[in-house]
């Protein structure tokens, strides 16, 4: 099971990047409770509605493929939309300096 994750979410990664990635990996419960979660997390025009929201779609992604992230980006439209180009799941390891560079691009633009 280790190496079917590791081929899905760190095709472009190298091998020293990997061991390090992997060496930082902690379980976590992606949900943990249910109802605070229900709670907190409404969706309201006034709460999410007011966040300015841009999608980093990563082209090479074997997870969430980029027609899925498509669909998400039009059901749940966004201010903008950019591309990394060949970049997997794991983008921070990928492209890394594509990711800031975005990220800075982000900032400076809706802050």
């Amino acid at each position: 099971m280790r190496d079917s994750i590791i081929g899905k979410y760190h095709e472009k990664i190298s091998c020293k990047d990997l061991t390090l990635a992997m060496s930082l990996v902690r379980p976590f419960r992606l949900y943990g409770d249910d109802a605070l979660l229900l709670k907190e997390a409404e969706l309201t025009k006034e709460k999410y509605g007011s966040v300015r929201r841009v999608y980093i779609v990563f082209d090479q992604d074997n997870v969430v493929e980029e027609d899925f992230q498509r669909l998400m980006i039009e059901n749940n439209p966004t201010d903008e939309v950019k591309v990394i180009i060949d970049s997997d799941h794991m983008v921070m390891f990928s492209k890394p300096k594509e990711l800031c560079s975005f990220l800075q691009e982000i900032e400076d633009k809706f802050s």
